[in-house]
This record gives structure tokens, sequence and C-alpha cells, in this order.
């Protein structure tokens, strides 16, 4: 319990001690009004004091205008009791949300907690603790065991495992070794690390992940601003109500103290705190509930149109195959046996593609860097270049018939990566992607949440594509896609959504950018120490596990569950008692329910909202 919560503890203690000798000693006049005034101020005067203070700043018609007017107008007509009594269960109530809006906080804070206090650098031959953003791109830190990764680098020295959960909920620790990349906010576990910084802190993980947790409440959801829209009108409209409830009846009957009373009553009742803090404490606590999750959302409104997701587009490699290719096959021309992989090792040496790494890895020799000029990597083709002055053209089909160089087909199922140097054909060679292990149940789990159509679309062949999206039960597939393909495709599936259905992407983040920002919903995988995935994409999975997209849409859809109950459930008994208060059927504890009660309620029915998507 923090301390502000402590205290409102202690003053609601302290008043209901003095209530309850004010009940009970036998005062009249003066002497009676003073001794339910020392309680009342006790527990009143910071709701009296912010309610003066947002009238003088133009803020008038809010809870504690409600609240002060209707406590003071009791004290007015006499009812001196029900006056602090009310004020004391609507203290209760404000404990029982800030308790409540802790609790959410609380799988949040844990994530915050990912912030590094300090990074170990050398100097003089004595590791000095410094704060992070005074260690500069290129300088060597240490990380003992136990500690953070303070930033982004490349592990020099050393071998250690890394927690990772704070980042993608999972326990399960990861190997580093040199050459390793880590990020910042994981916890080494065991041994000693020299990591050569590669990252500013202010462009590290860490910090970008820190910045989209702390913004996500600011892009609110449509059911957020209309109880925002719905606040800034009721208050209002009943205060007025309240005003003629009090005045037509009593000119009419002259009963000015019966109708006053009623109209008090009306007011307490009228408060909207239980719509106002439930909602977006719902959204928050869903939010929250991801986040320990490793889903990042960056805010209520991205949420609300998980939800209503009915279809799923799919990237292939990186996300539902691992994107780690292996050589299954060489098939060179003849003659062209031994230069066949050396040529396509080399031509690719430049280029960063999962393929080309695989190339690289499969040619088993260090690459002479100083043999490759003139690099040209063409998107959705493939590379060329000159090797020992000689141009070679290394890619997919495409690639050939824009080289003017005919090429064999090849019957086995991957990636075929073509070879030609000076015209001539050299052979192909077959690179395999391995499907996730939990892609098919990721698949399975989506049909299950109600997503009507799953699809893939991949630059890949025919072959390969049919192929991986038969594995997984996928209902369609795109295959030889360039990047622009992709949007256009992506175009034509949102013209087939229903109603308010609403079309996502699943992406790596890397690649994938135009296609994540044309998409309703753009969800990045991976994106563990991925910049793109952090910043183009609406939602983040912190881990490559595809079969985080269903449990994050059982997350959206309880949390709008949770909201939805809260808004019937607050505005319903809301009407009925304030139609009872205005017929005098209903009396000031009725009307502290109405108000504190039902708040109270919504809260701890908002709190399940951190629990969302448990089974």
């Amino acid at each position: 319990m923090s301390k502000k919560q402590k205290q409102t503890l202690w003053r609601i203690l302290a008043s209901a001690v003095l209530l309850a000798a004010a009940v009970l000693l036998p005062l009249e006049g003066w002497f009676r009004l003073c001794a339910f005034l020392v309680p009342y101020a006790v527990i009143g005067w910071d709701v009296l004091w912010r309610a003066a203070r947002n009238i003088s700043h133009g803020q008038v018609f809010d809870e504690n205008f409600l609240m002060a007017l209707a406590t003071l107008g009791a004290f007015c007509i006499g009812e001196y009791p029900e006056a602090v009594f009310v004020m004391l269960f609507y203290q209760v109530g404000e404990l029982f949300q800030s308790y409540a809006v802790g609790k959410s906080r609380q799988s949040i804070t844990a994530l915050m907690d990912i912030r590094p206090d300090y990074a170990n650098i050398e100097r003089g031959g004595e590791l000095v603790q410094v704060d992070p953003d005074e260690v500069s791109v290129g300088d060597t830190i240490v990380i003992k065991a136990g500690e953070r990764v303070p930033l982004d680098g490349v592990v020099l020295e050393g071998k250690s495992t890394l927690d990772t959960a704070a980042l993608t909920g999972e326990s399960l620790p990861r190997e580093a070794e040199p050459g390793d990349d880590v990020i910042s906010g994981c916890v080494n576990l065991s041994g000693l690390l020299k990591v050569r910084v590669t990252k500013a802190f202010e462009e590290s993980t860490v910090a970008k992940i820190l910045d989209l947790v702390e913004n996500s409440s600011s892009k609110k959801a449509r059911a957020e601003n209309f109880i925002t829209k719905f606040a800034r009108y009721y208050t209002p409209a009943v205060v007025i109500g309240a005003v003629l409830l009090a005045v037509i009846p009593s000119l009419v009957t002259g009963q000015w103290g019966v109708w006053v009373h009623r109209a008090l009553i009306f007011l307490v009742i009228s408060c909207p705190c239980a719509l106002v803090i439930s909602i977006p404490l719902s959204f928050f606590g869903g939010i929250g509930g991801a986040s320990a999750r490793g889903i990042l959302v960056k805010g209520g409104n991205y949420l609300e149109l998980l939800a209503q997701t009915e279809t799923v587009v799919f990237d292939k490699t990186g996300t539902l195959t691992r994107g780690v290719f292996e050589l299954s096959a060489l098939h060179p021309a003849p003659g062209a046996e031994e230069r066949l992989l050396e040529l396509a090792a080399l031509a690719e040496s430049y280029s960063d593609h999962p393929i080309s790494r695989s190339l690289r890895e499969a040619y088993g020799k260090e690459i002479d860097a100083g043999r490759v000029t003139d690099v040209e990597e063409i998107a959705g083709h493939g590379v060329r270049a000159e090797v020992d002055g000689v141009p070679v053209a290394v890619g997919n089909d495409k690639l050939m018939e824009r080289v003017g160089v005919e090429w064999h087909p090849c019957h086995r199922v991957g990636t075929t990566v073509h070879v030609a140097s000076e015209g001539r054909y050299l052979g192909h060679i077959v690179i395999s992607d391995e499907v996730k292990e939990d892609a098919v149940q990721a698949i399975s789990a989506l049909k299950a949440m109600g997503v009507r159509k799953t699809v893939m679309l991949t630059g890949d062949t025919r072959a390969v594509g049919e192929d991986v999206a038969a594995r997984l039960g996928l209902d369609e597939v795109h295959t030889q896609l360039l990047p622009a393909g992709k949007v256009e495709r992506v175009e034509a599936l949102l013209k087939e959504k229903t109603g308010r259905g609403k079309l996502a992407f699943v992406g790596d983040g890397i690649n994938d950018a135009p296609v994540l920002s044309r998409a309703d919903l753009g969800i990045a995988m991976g994106g563990l120490g991925s910049d793109a995935a952090i910043e183009a994409a609406d939602i983040v999975l912190m881990d490559d596990k595809p079969s985080k997209i269903a449990a994050a849409i059982r997350i959206s859809k309880q949390t709008l569950r949770i909201v939805r109950q809260n808004i019937v459930f607050a505005l319903g008994v809301k009407l009925l008692v304030l139609a009872l208060g205005a017929l005098g059927m209903a009396n000031m504890w009725e009307a502290v329910f109405a108000d504190v009660g039902v708040s109270v309620i919504a809260i701890l029915n908002a709190m399940r909202a951190l629990r969302a998507g448990d089974r």
C-alpha cells in the first residue's frame, strides 16, 4: 500500500471514530453541528479543496463539485450524519479505486523495472558505474552476474545465460556467447560478459519499449472516448436537473425541505464515478495483463480493434517459419560443380537476408570481400555483383528472366536460388526453411477465436508457399509477391471484410513496414531487439511465437466484455435509483450505494482485465 493510500485509510478510520462519537453524544444546536463538522473536515477537506480549485480554473462540473454540493447541502437542511457518511463512503470508494489502479499498474511497473540504473565501464584499469546515458556507441561495458543489461550491444568476451522474462513473458533463459547480440532490459544470470555497445541509450530496445508503454494510455479506445464525452454533458445535465427538481415542485407545494433533500439525493446518485473510473481502468488492466505476457499494445484503441479481427494475414519467413535456412540440395550445371556455391556465397556476402546468411554458412570458408565489387541488391529478385571482375547474378526466377538467362526449374520443395555468370546458367541451390513449432497451434487457435480467414503472403515460389500453407491449415496463400504486391493483396483483402470486421497483418517488422501500416492492425513478430518491429506495428509480440496472436485476441475480447458489463451495470443502476430518488423512494443510503457501491463493484470487475487471457 502506498503512502497516500495509508494516509487515506487513517483519515477514514479517524473520521469513522469521530462520526460515531458525534452520533452517540447527546449534543444539540451548534454543538451538534460542530461535532459533525470535525469528522467531515477530516475526511472531506481534499474534496472541497479540489472542487474550489477546479471551479477557479473553470472546471465546474466534476465529481468533486457534485460531492461538495450534495454534502454541504445536507448540512444546510440538518442531515448532518448523512453528509458525513456520504463523504466517508466516497473516500472508501476512492481508496478502492487507488488500490485497483495500483494493481493494474503492477504488471506494467514490472516492465518499467527493466530500466537500467547504471552501466559498468572500465576507466584507468577499474570498473566505474556510470549512467547509461553517458555511454557512447563503441564503448565496452562489463555486465556482472545478476546485473541488468543496460545497453544493446555485441558480446566480445564471456559466456552466460540471459533472463528475458521481463521482455517476452517467457521464463526460458537464452544463451549468450562471443558474437551474439544482447539487448538492454535482460538480466545476466551467470557469467561475466564484456559487451561492445552498438546503440546509445535513447535508441536502445529498453528505451523504445519504455516510451511505448508510458504513452499507451494516450491512444484511447472508442469506449473511453464515449465515456469522456458522456461525462462532459451528463454532469451539467444532472446538476440542472437537480436544481429544477428542488425549485419547481417546491414552488408548487411549498415543501422546500422535502424537494431540496430529494435534489441532494439526486446529486449524490448522479456522480458518474463508476463509468469514468472503471472504463479506462479496464483498458489499462488489459494492456497491463498483455504486457506481462510479452505482448505490447500501443493503446486501448488497438486493443479494441484486435477484438474485431476477422482476417489475419501472415508474412511467411520469420513469422510462420523460423527464418533459419539450411542448404538442402545443390544442382550444378555441367562444369560448374566447384564454383556454384562459391559464387553464390561471395555475391551474397554483403546482404543480411536470412537466405544470404545460409549460403555463406553452407560455403563454410572465409569470405574475401576484396573479390566482390559493384553489389546491387534487387528487392524481391536477388543480388547482382562482380566477383573477380566477372558479373554474377544470384536470385530467383524473376532475376534470371531480368538478366536474360534461361534457367532450369527445380522439383524439390524449398527456396530455389539460381546462379548465373556472364550470361551462362551455372545451376541452382535449394534452401529450406523450417515451420515454427507452434505455428499449427497458432492457426487452429485463431480459428477457435472466431477469425474468419487466415492468409499467407510470401515472395517465395508457389510450391514452397502451398506446401507451408497446407501443413499449417491456412485458408489462402499468395506466392511470388514483391513488397508492392503484398500491399496490393492486403488492399484487396480489406475490400472483402464484412461489417465492422478488421484485418490484421503479422510480419517480422523489418521488411514489412508498408504492409503493417496499410492493414487495420499491424502486429510485429519477434520484436525482441527489432527497432523496426517496435516502431512500425500497433502491437508487438516480444518473442517469435505466433500462438501469442490468439492470446492477444483473447485478452482484447475479455477486456471489451468487462467494459460492456460495467457500462450496462453502472448506467442501469444509476437510472433506476435516479428515478426512485426523484420520486422520493430512495434515501441518502441508496444514493451512497448508487454512487460509491456501484463504483466499487465496477472497479473490482475492471480489475479482472489484469487476468484477461488466463484460462
